[in-house]
C-alpha cells in the first residue's frame, strides 16, 4: 500500500511537468490579463511570467492592482498596467488589446468567467470565429496513467448536436497542438447503448456516424460510453465492449455542463486531480482559471495556452 502512494506521489505532476517543459520551448506570448485584482489571479500572473510563459499586460484600476501588489509584496513594476475603471471595462479592454494585435493571449483575473466571456463572444467587438466557443478541463489525475481532457464543463450549458460537434472538434484541435498525438475520444453518458429515453445517446451515436463522414476529423471517436467503461479496460471487457476508445480514452465528452463540472470537481477534490483550464474557439486562446486554482494549475493554464497559440499562428497568423 506504501509502496503504491510512493508510486501515485510520484507521478503526481509529471503530466504538467512535460507540457510546461514543451511550452517553454516557444517565446512567451503578449497575454492581456483581465482584472487581475486580488492576491490569487496576481499571483498567478506573477507566477507564469517567471515560468517564461507569458508576457504580462495588466487591465484594470491601477489603483487597486497596484495596492493588492504592495499588500501581498509582489513584484509588478515590470508590467505594462492599463488603467480603466472597473472589470467590465477591463474585459472589454483586454479583449480589444487582442483585437489589435498586441497581446496573442488573454487571460481572466478575478472578475467572473461571465463578464470576461460576455466581451469575448459580442459579435461586433468580441473574438468569435466560425467555430463554437468551448471549454476544456485538462486534467492531471495522479491515479490515472493518462491526461484527460473533460468538455465542456463551463461554458455550454445544455449543447445541441451542432455545438457538440465543435465542442468535440475544438477538444481534438487542443489534444494535437499540445503534440499528443490522435485522440480516442469518449461520448459519455449514463449507458454504453443507444436508448430512446436517453437523448445524449442519440447524440453520441449521430457524433459519431458524423466523424465517420468527415464532419469530425482528427480523433477515434466512439459512444455512447458510460464513465467507467471509457476509462477502464476492465470495465470496457466485463461489459463486453470491443472498441478502440473504450477503456483507453483521452478526450471525455460529457452530455451538458452540470454533468462535466460536477466530474472534473469530483476529480479535484476526491481524486486530487489538477484541473488546467482553456477556453477555445475564440481568436485567440483563454485562460480561465478559477480563484480555488493552485499556482501549479495556473501555470499549466499557461502552457496549454501557450502552446496552442504557437499551433494556431504555424498554421494561419492571426488577423488584427
Amino acid at each position: 500500500m506504501v509502496k503504491k502512494s510512493a508510486e501515485v506521489s510520484e507521478r503526481r505532476h509529471d503530466k504538467y511537468e512535460r507540457l510546461v517543459a514543451a511550452a517553454r520551448q516557444h517565446s512567451p506570448l503578449p497575454t492581456a490579463v483581465a482584472h487581475p485584482c486580488d492576491e490569487t489571479s496576481l499571483k498567478g500572473v506573477l507566477e507564469s511570467f517567471e515560468a517564461g510563459l507569458i508576457l504580462p499586460i495588466l487591465v484594470g484600476p491601477r489603483k487597486k492592482i497596484e495596492d493588492v501588489a504592495s499588500r501581498f509584496e509582489l513584484s509588478i513594476k515590470q508590467f505594462e498596467i492599463i488603467d480603466v475603471a472597473h472589470s467590465q471595462a477591463a474585459a472589454s479592454k483586454a479583449v480589444e488589446l487582442v483585437r489589435m494585435g498586441k497581446a496573442r493571449l488573454l487571460m481572466k483575473g478575478s472578475l467572473h468567467s461571465d463578464e470576461l466571456l460576455g466581451a469575448v463572444t459580442q459579435r461586433e467587438t468580441g473574438l468569435r470565429t466560425g467555430r463554437r466557443i468551448s471549454h476544456v478541463f485538462v486534467m492531471d489525475v495522479p491515479t490515472h496513467a493518462k491526461t484527460l481532457f473533460i468538455t465542456d464543463a463551463a461554458v455550454n450549458i445544455a449543447p445541441d448536436l451542432m455545438a457538440k460537434r465543435d465542442i468535440i472538434q475544438n477538444a481534438i484541435d487542443l489534444y494535437a497542438a499540445l503534440g499528443l498525438g490522435t485522440p480516442k475520444v469518449a461520448i459519455l453518458s449514463a449507458v454504453e447503448t443507444v436508448t430512446a429515453s436517453i437523448p445524449s445517446t442519440i447524440d453520441a451515436a449521430a457524433l459519431c456516424k458524423m466523424a465517420d463522414r468527415g464532419q469530425i476529423t482528427g480523433g477515434e471517436l466512439d459512444g455512447p460510453l458510460a464513465f467507467d467503461n471509457a476509462i477502464s479496460p476492465e470495465a470496457a471487457r466485463i461489459k463486453g465492449i470491443s472498441s478502440p476508445v473504450a477503456g483507453e480514452a483521452q478526450i471525455l465528452v460529457v452530455p451538458d455542463l452540470e454533468a462535466g463540472n460536477m466530474l472534473a470537481k469530483n476529480l479535484s477534490f476526491l481524486s486530487h486531480a489538477d484541473a488546467a483550464g482553456i477556453v477555445l474557439g475564440a481568436r485567440v486562446p483563454v485562460i480561465l482559471t478559477s480563484r480555488a486554482d493552485n499556482v501549479r494549475t495556473r501555470i499549466a493554464s499557461a502552457a496549454v495556452a501557450l502552446l496552442l497559440a504557437q499551433s494556431q499562428q504555424a498554421k494561419q497568423p492571426i488577423q488584427a
